[in-house]
């Protein structure tokens, strides 16, 4: 049963933001932010639209909370991102302290693991895995579609 405050609920509601990204052409990934068991910002990868390779889906989550809470550091937040985050993505995620970071599917090819796990904050705790298998699926959907 999926209770509302579980890992489970706000990757779901991350992954509604993947699909948004999906519909709109985006390499699907969605991610919301969480502090204080409340949702204070949603966003998905928008770097098609904005011609910006920085604005993946975790960027633009760190910038809008910390502009929802009033300041540079989300030591009390937690990222709930449908993608392992890339390199960049994770180096934000150091300077933004996060709590917790929560991802769905692994990413081998830019994932941060792939090069360096320590590059997140000592503090930072990591779940990897939350609805994993949906979350790579609908990526492998786009790219499908997109080889078609």
């Amino acid at each position: 049963m999926l209770t509302i405050h579980s890992d489970e609920y706000y990757m779901q509601q991350a992954y509604k933001q993947a699909l948004l990204a999906f519909e709109s052409g985006e390499v699907p990934v969605g991610a919301v932010m969480v502090c204080n068991q409340q949702i204070i910002a949603r966003a998905y990868n928008q770097t098609e639209r904005l011609q910006d390779v920085t604005a993946h889906a975790e960027m633009v989550a760190i910038t809008a909370a910390e502009n929802a809470i009033g300041a540079k550091y989300l030591n009390e937040c937690s990222l709930y991102v449908t993608l392992e985050p890339c390199v960049m993505c994770a180096g934000a995620t150091y300077w933004s302290q996060l709590k917790k970071i929560v991802f769905g599917a692994s990413d081998p090819k830019r994932g941060f693991g792939r090069l360096n796990e320590n590059i997140l904050h000592p503090k930072t705790q990591l779940v990897p895995g939350i609805m994993e298998v949906e979350c790579r699926d609908l990526i492998n959907q786009f790219f499908k579609k997109l080889r078609k």
